[in-house]
C-alpha cells in the first residue's frame, strides 16, 4: 500500500471526534496553540508501537541479512576465492541486491517491517545511496540523479572521511611523540 492509499484509508477511517479535532487545528489563528492541538491530534492518532517487538524484528531481519552475507562468503570461497576476493565479491553481491530491492520497492517494504535491522551498513548504505537517486531520476541525470544521489548518504561520507583524517592526524602525532 502506497502513502496515497494510506492517507485516504486513515481519512476514511477518522471517527466524527477526529474530524472535529482536524478541523480546529485547522482553523485555528493562533500558532502556538494551533501546533499545541496538531500535537495532540497526532499523539492520538499514532500507533502505539511495542519495543519488544521492533526490537526482535529488527534482531530478526539484521541477523537474516548477516546470515545471508556470510553464506555468500562460504560460497565464494568454495569456488575457489581466497578470503579477501570472497569478502570483495560478498560485498558487491549485498549491494547489488540491495540497489535491486530498492528498485523494486521492496526494500522499503522491508525497512517499515524491520526498522534498525535493514540498517546492517553495507545494505543500509547502499540503499541510502539507490532510493534518492531513483526518486529524482525524472528530473534528469544532472540535476535529478547526479545532485540528489548522495542526499542521505553525503553526510555519513564527509563525516567519515574527516574522522579518518582526524584520527590519522592523532595516531600520526602520537608515533611522532613516541607515544605509540
Amino acid at each position: 500500500m502506497d502513502v496515497k492509499e494510506k492517507a485516504k484509508q486513515v481519512q476514511q477511517n477518522l471517527t466524527p471526534e477526529d474530524k472535529a479535532l482536524v478541523h480546529e487545528v485547522l482553523t485555528e489563528t493562533n500558532p502556538k496553540e494551533r501546533e499545541k492541538q496538531y500535537n495532540k491530534y497526532v499523539e492520538k492518532v499514532t500507533p502505539k508501537r511495542s519495543h519488544v517487538g521492533n526490537v526482535l524484528k529488527a534482531w530478526l531481519v539484521g541477523g537474516l541479512i548477516c546470515c545471508l552475507g556470510q553464506f555468500l562468503m562460504n560460497r565464494y570461497q568454495a569456488m575457489g576465492a581466497d578470503k579477501e576476493l570472497a569478502a570483495a565479491y560478498t560485498t558487491l553481491s549485498l549491494i547489488l541486491l540491495s540497489v535491486l530491492l530498492t528498485g523494486l520497492n521492496w526494500y522499503q517494504k522491508l525497512a517499515c517491517f524491520a526498522g534498525a535491522g535493514t540498517v546492517v551498513p553495507i545494505t543500509g548504505f547502499a540503499n541510502s545511496v539507490a532510493a534518492p537517486a531513483i526518486e529524482f531520476k525524472q528530473e534528469g541525470w544532472v540535476f535529478g540523479v547526479g545532485c540528489k544521489i548522495f542526499t542521505i548518504a553525503g553526510p555519513v561520507i564527509l563525516y567519515g572521511i574527516l574522522s579518518s583524517w582526524v584520527l590519522g592526524v592523532i595516531y600520526w602525532g602520537m608515533k611522532m611523540l613516541g607515544v605509540m
